[in-house]
């Protein structure tokens, strides 16, 4: 049962009442000697529910550490991780980055990429925080997106208790079709680039084709069941990505005009469709508790020099430089994706488009792997037998794969619809929930600092994730219909 707030406030009487003398009072109001003030502020600092009234039971819920009781049968090291981290970022976001600018300005683009990543990866921090303080109270090893979100409510204020079923749903909604919005336009991106491709080695096609012709090699690609065994794939991914992007540099910095030729700051109607497309690009967020959560070492994860900043250090550095010398070069011309403003007739721009398409790809699987860690056990449980789960559950994922085609074959653009899953899915999962699960969560002990600064931090940052949600998805919506008149 979830701790309330009615239990942290006898918590605090307990500890009100051992104040003024040097027994300790059980929960029926008795003295009782065997609690030791220590172990009932340590138990009120966590949140922890008042178990029981003898000092092992005390010890055994407020020392619990969910990290020593992780037992995992394919654990990733920090470098698997991080490069799971680089694959998930590095995707068709960043090569959005320039159209992006264009929607901003170039130091309005700079600067706001440079926030937007530090916002990002502290929204990052708070998430993992917020799961490792609820796997403490309910002692259980680890909690994904939605079980933190449900917990969180469940152990916060009474008001809210009720809602947390509610807002676990509804976060694996989000979850489902940001992911899933992403396979989507990686879809689009490999079929625009290789149909470029082949038309530079003189294969004449359409998109259609070239998006049937990579169906059956994806579907194959997501029978991969194991994060473990995903890691030759991200590995590839992340090489292929980051040559690709070197290349793509060599174009960029080349004959680049004066910063005076591109504008320093855009007008406010098209600031909506920058946020959305950043939001897009910083889309690790559906991955880090599945990444922590499968890690050797997940301590490692969250040190100031680890995985994680490491990983969001590179992943901010390279966005804000593609971004700006990307739309520094080709101003108002810049498209959806930077590979299509790269001169056709060289080999290197092709080879640029190849690797790129080929990275994204690859990293299709990893996308893939949160709706299916979603949607899979929900499946699984309507059958009996391992064998018919198994089969139910790569039927699920052929399915799954199939939608993902369907859409990607109707978007009419490439740029407004990334826009667009970023303003609606990763918005709200980056900077709405993780904020608002962090208040309810330290909310019965009022864990917020001095001065209360982390709860205003995290009003704040709710209140930018939930306007940038309502304005970015209004204004990625009229793109979309007008381009479609």
């Amino acid at each position: 049962m979830a701790p309330n707030q009615r239990d942290l406030e006898t918590a605090s009487l307990l500890l009100a009442a051992d104040s003024n003398n040097n027994s300790s009072i059980d929960r029926n109001g008795n003295e009782d000697d065997r609690l030791k003030p220590s172990l009932l502020e340590a138990a009120l600092r966590n949140n922890m529910r008042y178990y029981g009234s003898t000092t092992n039971q005390w010890q055994k819920i407020v020392r619990y550490d969910p990290l020593q009781h992780r037992k995992l049968e394919h654990p990733t090291s920090n470098l698997d991780t991080l490069i799971h981290m680089l694959n998930g970022n590095l995707g068709t976001g960043i090569l959005a980055m320039p159209d992006a600018f264009k929607n901003a300005g170039l130091y309005v683009g700079f600067f706001g990429t440079m926030a937007m990543g530090v916002i990002c990866t502290h929204s990052m921090h708070t998430l993992v925080k917020v799961s490792h303080e609820l796997c403490r109270r309910y002692q259980v090893p680890s909690m994904s997106f939605s079980e933190v979100g449900r917990y969180a409510l469940e152990s916060g204020p009474s008001s809210v208790q009720r809602f947390g079923r509610l807002i676990g749903i509804l976060i694996n909604i989000f979850l489902i079709i940001m992911q899933l919005g992403f396979c989507c336009v990686y879809f689009l991106f490999v079929a625009v680039n290789l149909h470029d491709f082949l038309e530079y080695i003189s294969i004449k096609t359409d998109v259609f084709t070239v998006l049937a012709g990579i169906l059956l090699p994806l579907i194959a690609l997501n029978m991969i069941r194991s994060l473990k065994l995903l890691t030759p794939t991200s590995m590839i991914a992340s090489f292929l990505a980051i040559s690709g992007i070197t290349i793509s540099f060599m174009f960029l910095l080349k004959d680049l005009p004066r910063s005076t030729s591109v504008a320093p700051a855009s007008s406010w109607s098209t600031i909506p469709l920058y946020f959305g497309t950043v939001m897009y690009a910083f889309e690790g967020i559906g991955v880090i508790l599945p990444l922590e959560n499968n890690m050797k070492t997940p301590r490692d994860f969250c040190r100031w020099n680890g995985v994680l900043n490491t990983g969001m250090t590179i992943v901010v550095c390279l966005y804000s430089a593609v971004g700006f010398y990307g739309y520094l070069k080709y101003g108002d011309a810049a498209e959806g994706s930077i590979t299509l403003n790269l001169p056709s007739h060289l080999f290197l721009a092709e080879l640029v488009r190849l690797l790129m398409a080929v990275a994204v790809f690859a990293s299709y699987a990893l996308q893939f792997y949160v709706p299916v860690s979603i949607l899979g056990p929900v499946v699984r449980r309507q059958f009996g037998s391992h064998r018919a789960q198994d089969y139910a559950e790569y039927a699920l994922r052929v399915a799954l794969v199939l939608v993902t085609f369907t859409l990607a074959a109707i978007i009419p653009n490439l740029g407004a619809f990334i826009s667009l899953v970023g303003a609606v899915s990763t918005s709200t999962l980056a900077l709405v929930f993780p904020p608002l699960l962090e208040i309810a969560t330290f909310w019965p002990s009022r864990q917020y600092g001095r001065w209360n600064w982390i709860l205003w931090k995290d009003l704040l940052m709710a209140a930018f994730g939930l306007s940038g949600f309502l304005i970015g998805t209004s204004t990625s919506v009229v793109e979309i219909i007008t381009e479609w008149e």
